[in-house]
């Protein structure tokens, strides 16, 4: 397993966020006209949203699928690695032609969530981005960005879906954060969303998920590279790679089950390391490729933005508590969680599956993988897509 030791050598960009002059890759661009209100209030203006999509949309919209992604996830849903794309699709099992996101039928679309980093309107992106590049005079939003909600992200989302032309979706899929926008769309939209697939979700943020993330949150702050957000133009290994690093270590072990990690690691050393002697076990070395490879693919600021945003997620806010609120979704709908999931356990979603009109029961993904179950077993996912689909 490659370790942070071994690119100690190559020190990580100050972002590792998509930047105004990298290959475009299969990312489109679609620019709202008017500023986006705020829940937190004010207004921000010249939101960009990046997106890319598969199949062909039919000439009355009806046969266009929303897949949503989770906070460190991004628009490249399906496809390989390669320039302007750091890794392959992150669901590329479930999505091309005969797969159960058939691009054959269904006109498949993945944004970018507002206030990420590849490619939509967030923290590292230009306040005006049809200004000059960063590079000659640009300025970056960096830690002037606003609050976001859930809320806010689907309402640019929706903004964006009507310039695409798409006024209701066939489908509203996504796990984690991504079931959170899922959930908002179907309660606060319900015309729009004909079927719903929540995997991994809940209604509200608990005190525990708020928790974890809060001990992240002071991680990426307290690192001396954050200088209060603004740290974009900082040399490479300036940043705060370090406090998002002890970030995603954290957060990675809450994505996955204890188990997996027993069986995968146990208590060996990293090969030749001894941990009596400043060396590392091998599940040490693991978090610290993980920490490593986000650096270098995200960004400080969109990961304090997005988690935050999360921590907001309330389905029942001012619609009478959760209960109450789900009972406005219309979509013909199914609600699945991980059976090893710690971050996300069932009970979160059985409660869903209980709340939601016609929600027929809770389905169970069984994965020795946790939270992250959702994104490994797409063998689990495809029929749960095909059923809410048929």
């Amino acid at each position: 397993m490659t370790g942070a030791r071994d690119t100690a050598a190559a020190p990580p960009p100050a972002s590792g966020g998509w930047q105004e002059g990298d290959p475009a890759g299969a990312r489109r661009w679609a620019l709202l006209p008017e500023p986006l209100p705020l829940e937190a209030g004010g207004a921000l203006p010249g939101v960009r949203i990046a997106y890319e999509s598969w199949g062909r949309l039919a000439p009355d919209g009806s046969n266009a699928v929303l897949v949503l992604h989770a906070l460190t996830g991004d628009s490249h849903a399906a496809g390989p690695a390669g320039p302007g794309h750091p890794t392959p699709g992150w669901w590329d099992g479930l999505i091309g032609p005969g797969r159960a996101l058939d691009t054959d039928r269904w006109f498949v679309v993945a944004p970018n969530v507002l206030g990420g980093c590849q490619g939509s309107t967030g923290p590292s992106s230009l306040r005006d981005p049809g200004g000059s590049p960063a590079g000659s005079g640009g300025l970056r939003w960096g830690g002037s960005f606003p609050f976001l909600t859930t809320r806010d992200q689907v309402a640019a989302e929706a903004r964006w879906a009507d310039l695409l032309g798409i006024g209701r979706w066939a489908l509203v899929v996504g796990g984690s954060m991504g079931g959170m926008r899922a959930l908002e769309w179907a309660v606060g939209r319900p015309d729009r969303c004909a079927a719903l697939l929540v995997l991994a979700s809940t209604a509200a943020a608990s005190a525990e998920q708020i928790a974890w993330a809060g001990v992240q949150l002071h991680a990426i702050r307290a690192d001396p590279g954050w200088r209060g957000g603004d740290y974009h133009r900082a040399d490479p290994g300036a940043g705060p790679h370090r406090g998002l690093g002890v970030a995603r270590r954290l957060a990675h072990v809450t994505y996955r089950s204890e188990a997996e990690l027993a069986s995968r690691f146990g208590r060996e050393p990293q090969e030749a390391e001894h941990p009596w002697h400043g060396g590392r076990y091998q599940v040490e070395s693991y978090l610290d490729h993980h920490a490593g490879k986000l650096a270098r693919r995200f960004d400080a600021g969109s990961y304090v933005v997005l988690t935050e945003a999360m921590n907001s997620h309330d389905i029942g806010r001012g619609r009478g508590g959760a209960r109450s609120a789900l009972r406005r979704v219309r979509a013909r709908t199914l609600i699945a969680g991980v059976d090893s999931d710690r971050l996300y356990p069932l009970a979160q979603q059985r409660l869903l599956a209980d709340a939601v009109p016609g929600a027929d029961g809770l389905r169970v993904i069984e994965s020795p993988y946790g939270h992250d179950g959702f994104l490994i077993e797409t063998e689990q996912v495809a029929p749960l897509v095909r059923e809410v689909l048929a």
